[in-house]
């Protein structure tokens, strides 16, 4: 029996038919109605509406290929193609919608519900949008009533790059099934392309995780994808240094192949330009022309993108000169990581035959592409770059700035650390429009089955709050806590189990664990100084112990040993759940900055560690007054002095004089804005651990007002930062203070004279620029701390 026409109704006429108070269309005992030519995809996506159906509600649904008889509901699933072939009376074709297109309709005259593709992804992101605005419980499927949308993707390019390899935080545990079940998880939102990774990159070859050998998971990832219809695209890092020995491109090439023609699906390969590869232009160019000669023996309609990562100026300008050249070979450029000219001057400086594809880094916190503005340093320092980290509303501007100057994004991720975000870039791909929190509480129906989605997607978002500004002041990190708990409160055990939850609640008592360290130690600190205080009367040696023994009750009268523990509980409870590694002793996790959080969660959070060494210099010093002066410069180290200013730039609540035009809000990217940057130096003051830095050749600027036109002023100033090896230029008010210095080694402040005509008029501007042209990561311009200290006239 054919498939029962769907009636005008749903072809335009009647969509918008309601009335006032209908009733929720009821689909608990509904049969899906498919046509039985369906294959492949299409195929795949009615499979995924009847699992999905019965993971959430229990009821395991009818597939038949026949309208039934009885008055039953209909869940009707085609292609807009089969439709045009049924007869439907008095009704016009149905009108093309674009590729990956789809309507949804409730019919309640036929007791049915229609999702038709207009071809056989349309289909599968259908089917998505349903299963996102379906009402799950057990026994029970609704929808609201009337539900009805015709939608179609703004960006032609949604995906993420999905890693199996020892550098991630979670991926290098996972086998097929999971791997099958997140990749669907992303087609649900929207994502129609995966990156995988070949077995050989700058990692370590094995994992202790591994369940399977890299190539013959990176085969069965790719088929995984085929049969959901999604794009494969492969990361294909150049990692033999052809440009220095030519005789290692035959075997490089007779690697691509080896992999390559065993992969049943390649849409595309990325090649890095750099981070990892590091080959000059010239020599990468002639290689990839025979690399995609390689590239298509098997996949012969595969395209080859190309990345400028980490080229210094002049081997920018020869890789755009080879790029004008319009390569033949070369199907569009990526804009990633390091690279060093911003997306919009990347899209001017190429030929508009080439387009450019996002690849956004949305798993790092720092030291990264897109780091979180103005992060305090107590998360910094423990939590770390690829902590649990939904930042919704960042990621949506994110998506913003992207969006004009690219087709679309294939995003950077290191784990399921970053799932919310893979969400939202996902779901504002396809529609920018989309409303962010709605997208949250999406995620909740779908992946959480909550009837109540917008608790956990209000938690979501208190969660990106609990970051913003400082974490001493943000009583918010309370609340959050205590939304979550009341929801953990009343979890059912499937929901205790699922893993999605127990990442928001780790974070959760991290970020109120962290806070209590925080105000337990930031007040330690201050009874330590004043104990150094009474120095001139007690005497500098007791003084300094009484302040050792005030700041050991850190770890002898530590705070919340209670929640401590739960983030533990919490970290044994994700390595069984997802196989997230957040300790490198208990879970073998790589690397303490690849995740392992749990090893850092107790960093000092203040400058115990340094005092204690400044103590000890102390105690050598051969005569009491010499010793009472060193504890008197401890006690003003950031005193100016009077008319003079200090500014710590690593914080954004005691650096007045920065200049943050523009603020990360106008510039997403960073292509100007500076930002905090933090590092990893227990010993040093919590001054030099965290910093203001810019990317590239973008200067860092401080300005002061109101200066004394006739005094003499000099600049004390420390150079820290995570690139002790760049130079730094400073001028003031044109005037140049220094030229190219490199940063002390050890680390110090250092002091320079202002010349008094830069202050003649009451006012001074301070501009630092790093070597031009650097290539690598960009990051070198950063300053810590600077005063600006009033000598007489």
């Amino acid at each position: 029996m054919p498939l029962r026409p769907l009636l005008p109704a749903f072809l335009l006429s009647s969509l918008l038919a309601s009335t006032a108070h209908a009733e929720p269309l009821d689909l608990s005992n509904a049969v899906i109605v498919s046509p039985a030519s369906f294959e492949g995809p299409s195929r795949k996506a009615v499979e995924v509406l009847a699992e999905e159906i019965e993971a959430r509600s229990g009821l395991r649904l009818k597939v038949v290929h026949a309208w039934p008889k009885n008055h039953v509901p209909v869940i009707a699933v085609a292609t807009s193609q089969t439709l045009a072939d049924w007869p439907v009376p008095h009704a016009q074709k149905p009108e093309s919608l674009p590729a990956e297109g789809f309507r949804i309709a409730a019919l309640p005259e036929e007791n049915a519900l229609a999702i038709v593709g207009n071809d056989p992804r349309g289909v599968l992101f259908g089917v998505g949008r349903l299963l996102r605005e379906l009402r799950c419980e057990r026994g029970r499927i609704t929808l609201p009533a009337l539900f009805s949308t015709t939608s179609a993707p703004r960006q032609p390019l949604r995906g993420h790059q999905l890693g199996y390899r020892p550098k991630t935080n979670s991926y290098d545990a996972w086998d097929l099934p999971q791997w099958d079940r997140y990749i669907r998880d992303l087609a649900l939102f929207g994502a129609n392309a995966i990156e995988l990774v070949p077995p050989r990159t700058d990692d370590d070859a094995l994992s202790p995780h591994f369940p399977r050998p890299p190539l013959e998971m990176m085969v069965g990832m790719s088929r995984i994808c085929d049969t959901y219809g999604l794009d494969v695209w492969i990361w294909f890092p150049v990692m033999d240094p052809i440009d220095v020995d030519p005789s290692k491109t035959d075997a490089l090439l007779n690697e691509w192949h080896g992999v390559l023609r065993q992969l049943p699906r390649v849409d595309a390969v990325f090649v890095p330009g750099g981070d990892p590869g590091h080959i000059a232009p010239k020599p990468l160019f002639a290689f990839l022309e025979k690399a995609t000669g390689v590239l298509h023996q098997s996949h012969p309609k595969a395209a080859l993108w190309l990345s400028p990562q980490g080229f210094n100026a002049p081997l920018m300008d020869e890789f755009l000169a080879l790029v004008k050249a319009e390569p033949p070979w070369l199907t569009g450029l990526v804009f990633g990581p390091q690279v060093r000219v911003n997306l919009p001057e990347l899209r001017k400086a190429v030929p508009s035959r080439y387009p450019i594809r996002g690849y956004p880094d949305i798993t790092h916190n720092r030291q990264c592409q897109h780091p979180v503005p103005d992060w305090d340093l107590a998360y910094a320092v423990t939590e770390g770059r690829e902590a649990v980290n939904p930042r919704p509303f960042a990621q949506a501007a994110l998506v913003k700035a992207y969006a004009d100057d690219t087709l679309g994004f294939i995003s950077y991720s290191e784990g399921c650390n970053d799932d919310v975000n893979k969400i939202i870039w996902s779901a504002l791909g396809w529609d920018p429009a989309a409303d962010v929190v709605d997208i949250l509480r999406q995620y909740t129906r779908v992946f959480l089955n909550d009837p109540v989605p917008d608790r956990f997607a209000q938690a979501l978002l208190a969660l990106e709050r609990n970051w913003s500004g400082s974490l001493l002041a943000n009583t918010g990190v309370e609340t959050t806590l205590a939304q979550l708990q009341d929801l953990e409160r009343s979890a059912t055990p499937e929901l205790l189990r699922n893993w999605r939850f127990q990442q928001a609640l780790y974070r959760a008592y991290y970020d109120a664990y962290l806070r209590d360290r925080l105000i337990h130690e930031t007040a330690l600190e201050a009874r330590a100084k004043d104990a150094l205080r009474q120095a001139p009367r007690l005497g500098s040696t007791l003084a300094m112990n009484r302040a050792t023994a005030i700041l050991q009750y850190a770890l002898t009268e530590p705070a919340s040993p209670d929640r401590r523990a739960r983030v533990f509980e919490l970290a044994e409870a994700l390595f069984q759940s997802i196989r997230m590694q957040l300790s490198k002793p208990k879970y073998q996790a790589i690397d303490p900055e690849r995740g392992a959080n749990l090893d850092t969660i107790d960093t000092p959070l203040n400058n115990r560690l340094w005092l204690r060494s400044q103590f000890a210099l102390i105690r050598t010093l051969p005569t009491e007054p010499e010793r009472l002066e060193a504890l008197h410069s401890i006690l003003t180290r950031d005193d100016p002095g009077p008319g003079g200013f200090y500014d710590d730039l690593g914080d954004p609540g005691r650096s007045p004089h920065l200049l943050r035009d523009p603020s990360p809000t106008a510039d997403p990217l960073f292509a100007r804005a500076p930002f905090q940057g933090f590092a990893l130096r227990e010993e040093w003051p919590t001054a030099w651990r965290q910093y203001a830095h810019t990317f590239h050749d973008a200067p860092l600027l401080m300005r002061y007002d109101g200066l004394d036109p006739s005094a003499r002023y000099t600049l004390r100033v420390t150079y820290a930062g995570d690139s002790p090896k760049a130079r730094m230029r400073l001028v003031a008010d044109g005037l140049v203070i220094h030229n190219l210095l490199p940063k002390p080694d050890p680390i110090r402040p250092v002091e320079f004279p202002i010349p008094p005509e830069a202050t003649a008029d009451g006012r001074l501007t301070l501009q630092w620029n790093q070597e031009p042209g650097r290539g690598g990561n960009g990051r070198g311009n950063q300053v810590a701390e600077v005063w600006l200290i009033r000598r007489s006239p």
